[in-house]
């Protein structure tokens, strides 16, 4: 417990660090002179550089444990920041937005890996899947806002600093308080003995990592879209308030334990088509108003993100966690490339949202639900008493 609780420390740091990005990043670029089809490229380009550094995370990572990755990850984040901080091209920035996408590759799955291996129970690796959104909403909802009221007290270069400093902080304690916990696939669970040998060497039906590339592929046109509502001090401060409702809705659904006892595939199912209901409101509808429909939005991340975590976890039955969550994070990271590339080819002439709808419903219908993963934690002891 004490590693799980200086791990969502580090997590929420790094996670607040990220976030604040996101309202900034778009108006830097444009005060750089960018057009949106090149703010397009350059997001797209960090989530492109994080396929390498997932690809290297898997076996690496099952290989030596996950405390030097995540320690690597966050300090090199810093470092580049840093540099960021000090950019006067749009191409310097696209150049840097690149080495972050790598460097940043290795968190995720580091910390999913150590997270789930810090218990064999499925209703306690749910507890702490669910932690770990918890945490990841808690910094999301007030780094948006935070990164804008910083933008305008200290400007684009003392915000980046400012960012870069506390990822290198978080680094260094990280070095001093994680254990070094390894993670080889000789310690990990024998695979079944049906398994054909590519069952052995990747546990999970590839068909299963769908959902997070057009999950990532939505984000990524919502992360690209929301920011061009206007432009000035205004319109950044507006934006960051916008992705903090977001976030609200999601620590809503997180707060919710009780949902972690059921089937994860149905969960996961139900978080895809409400995501996918809220980008059809914003093409369709825009008389409702906005907070209202991305609290909404915010609600399914919720459901969505924890419940992708417990199938991953149940469906490998604890083998090669390391591979698993480098898959997940190389999907992950396709769609929020595609994403926002599409998303500036098109908006001129349809809705970046209704893209982000059909994509997600597509996804939502190549989803398996194989009778074998019905929920298992219903039949746990524990959830008699519910």
């Amino acid at each position: 417990m004490k590693t799980a609780v200086w791990l969502y420390l580090f997590l929420f740091l790094a996670f607040f660090d990220l976030h604040a990005q996101y309202p900034i990043l778009t108006p830097f670029a444009l005060s750089l002179g960018a057009v949106p089809t090149f703010i397009g490229w350059m997001m797209g380009i960090y989530s492109l550089t994080h396929l390498p550094g997932n690809l290297i995370a898997g076996t690496q990572i099952d290989k030596h444990g996950s405390r030097r990755y995540i320690i690597f990850s966050l300090t090199a984040a810093g470092i580049v920041l840093l540099l960021q901080s000090q950019v006067v091209t749009p191409w310097q920035l696209l150049a840097l937005r690149a080495i972050s996408g790598f460097v940043l590759a290795f968190l995720s799955p580091a910390c999913m890996t150590l997270l789930a291996q810090l218990s064999s129970d499925p209703i306690t690796q749910g507890k702490y899947m669910s932690g770990h959104g918890v945490v990841h909403t808690l910094a999301s909802v007030v780094s948006p806002a935070a990164g804008a009221f910083i933008v305008a007290g200290i400007g684009f270069s003392g915000t980046f600093q400012s960012l870069g400093i506390l990822l290198i902080i978080t680094g260094i304690m990280a070095y001093f308080t994680l254990p070094a916990v390894k993670t080889s696939a000789a310690n990990s669970p024998p695979a079944p003995t049906e398994d054909s040998p590519n069952r052995r060497f990747f546990p999970i039906s590839w068909r299963f990592f769908v959902l997070p590339l057009v999950v990532a592929c939505a984000q990524g046109i919502l992360f690209f879209e929301l920011p061009l509502r206007g432009s000035g001090s205004a319109s950044i401060l507006s934006t960051g308030l916008l992705f903090s409702i977001i976030s609200l809705g999601a620590l809503g659904t997180l707060s919710m334990l009780f949902l972690n006892r059921y089937s994860p595939t149905l969960r996961l199912a139900s978080g895809v088509l409400l995501m996918a209901f809220s980008f059809f409101l914003m093409a369709a509808a825009p008389q409702i108003p906005l907070w209202l429909i991305l609290f909404i939005l915010g609600t399914s991340k919720g459901i969505i993100f924890p419940a992708l975590a417990s199938m991953l976890v149940q469906l490998s039955q604890g083998v090669r966690l390391g591979r698993v969550f480098s898959i997940q994070s190389i999907a992950t990271s396709l769609g929020s490339f595609v994403g926002p590339i599409a998303a500036g080819q098109i908006r001129m002439d349809v809705s970046p949202y209704f893209l982000a709808f059909i994509v997600l419903m597509l996804g939502l219908l190549l989803l398996p639900f194989p009778n074998k993963f019905k929920a298992s934690t219903l039949s746990h002891p524990e959830a008699k008493h519910v």
